[in-house]
């Protein structure tokens, strides 16, 4: 039982225990699925769950507005890998994200990818209350809850199986694939499957736990964090966030894990400024109005930490950038510049006031700079490269996105930058070619297609690049023809 073809099912099923039930317009048991042992080896090999989860991630881009700003990025990766290295499979692969969606919630998918979704950062009071939500999703994946309890079969293809997962995960299945997932899930004793859940949560709990701690975290944070969700749902009188929905949490819960959390030595444990500025930008990325943004931070500027208040000016001078403020943002960003010459956020902030106000030779030499000061800073790069093709110098952008390109994980911003330079530079094979695999990871495989055939009609003379082009239209038709058979 090693084929992706025959895993389907029982992902859908455990997913019904990690996201909102479906509706049936009837009060609705708790979805859970007993335990069979861990057959999770023999269901999927490490391949085929790289492979799933691979899928699943390019699925999502369909479904959710996932981030693509390198900064966040860098601070998500960063603090994820750090809690792996400290998990109990640091071995593992893992890829962390974020969803910018005001919902409070995380979760965990095949493959070691991990969604955090922005509404719940912002909604974090410390570091550790956030690196405790990471540390539960990562004890998901250590522990196999996605796979280790199951032993049905099914004959769905790859990407209709990375569809349905990821359409379960996120809670906006279709009626079909609904029903799907209902029949699957009656096919287990319900009632035998309550327990099992509570289990998993309070197992994910204790081993995220224990990586906190490993990682210099306050174990307390996670029992604080979930009662005050709890709490503050009560308090609005709505419903209980997406993540509490997800992976409900009782009183006896959180008293377990307080009293586990109790036994650790009290560590105290400091934000990052890093983690500050993050908040504040996403916090300006999330409000429509900059205006709002611009009387939050100006009435914070003189209220916490030396950090704090840094971060406040810095939320403040990206509020004023988005509100084209320009005059404004530079005054913030230069003194914060020289109180703190060592942080890339601030320099590249000032950067990008310039490009946005089309001072592109200014842009260039504060970008430059910048290259020289954090020469290994992916938002410093990548920032760079666009201002350089706004600048119209395709050829210098289209060296430093293929270097970046080689050595990085490929994403939507590093495919669109490199289409736009081959495109500036007449190359019209390259740029398709990179359209192609733009909208391959964004979960378009049909336009994929198309643009590979636009590519192969235009390579002059390249066999090496038509043979790469031959072998990508073979896979994305493959998987577009397994798509439609279901």
């Amino acid at each position: 039982m090693s084929t992706l073809s025959r895993v389907l099912l029982p992902l859908v099923v455990c997913a019904l225990t990690l996201t909102p039930g479906i509706k049936t317009g009837k009060a609705e048991p708790e979805i859970i699925l007993p335990d069979f042992g861990d057959p999770s080896d023999a269901l999927i090999s490490p391949s085929e769950d790289r492979e799933l989860g691979a899928a699943f991630f390019r699925d999502l881009h369909g479904r959710l507005k996932i981030n693509q700003d390198p900064e966040i990025q860098s601070f998500i990766q960063s603090l994820g890998h750090r809690l792996s290295a400290n998990s109990d499979n640091p071995q593992h692969p893992y890829f962390f994200f974020v969803v910018l969606e005001p919902s409070i919630n995380a979760f965990a998918g095949p493959g070691g990818y991990i969604g955090i979704h922005s509404g719940l950062i912002l909604v974090s009071e410390t570091e550790s209350e956030l690196s405790s939500v990471i540390a539960h999703e990562i004890a998901h994946i250590t522990q196999r809850h996605l796979y280790r309890a199951f032993d049905a079969a099914s004959r769905l293809s790859l990407p209709t199986a990375a569809a349905m997962l990821a359409a379960i995960l996120i809670g906006t299945q279709s009626p079909e694939l609904g029903s799907a997932a209902l029949i699957a899930a009656q096919a287990g004793n319900i009632q035998a499957q309550i327990n099992f859940t509570r289990d998993n949560e309070q197992e994910a709990d204790r081993i995220g736990m224990q990586t906190l701690a490993r990682s210099d975290f306050d174990p307390r944070s996670m029992p604080t964090f979930f009662e005050r969700l709890q709490q503050s749902s009560r308090f609005y009188g709505k419903g209980p966030p997406e993540f509490l929905r997800t992976h409900p949490v009782t009183t006896s819960r959180i008293s377990d894990t307080r009293g586990r959390a109790n036994a650790y030595p009290y560590r105290q444990s400091s934000d990052s400024m890093t983690y500050l500025l993050i908040k504040a930008k996403i916090r300006v990325l999330s409000e429509e109005k900059p205006e709002q943004t611009i009387k939050q931070f100006s009435a914070l500027l003189d209220q916490g930490t030396t950090d704090q208040q840094a971060a406040n000016r810095y939320g403040l001078a990206l509020a004023h950038l988005a509100n084209r403020n320009f005059a404004s943002a530079r005054a913030q960003l230069r003194s914060l510049i020289q109180q703190y010459p060592r942080i890339s956020h601030f320099a590249s902030a000032l950067a990008k006031t310039e490009l946005e106000s089309k001072n592109y030779d200014t842009a260039l030499k504060y970008y430059a700079k910048a290259m020289e000061e954090f020469p290994d800073n992916d938002a410093v790069t990548l920032d760079y490269v666009q201002t350089l093709l706004k600048a119209n110098k395709p050829a210098k952008a289209q060296k430093i996105i293929s270097r970046y390109n080689r050595s990085h994980t490929p994403a939507l911003l590093t495919y669109e930058l490199l289409a736009q330079a081959y495109g500036d530079l007449g190359k019209k094979a390259e740029s398709h070619r990179y359209v192609a695999e733009y909208y391959y990871l964004s979960g378009n495989t049909h336009a994929a297609i198309v643009q590979t055939k636009i590519a192969l009609k235009n390579v002059k003379g390249s066999f090496y690049l038509n043979a790469i082009l031959e072998e990508r239209l073979k896979k994305f038709m493959t998987e577009e023809k397994l798509r439609k058979q279901k």
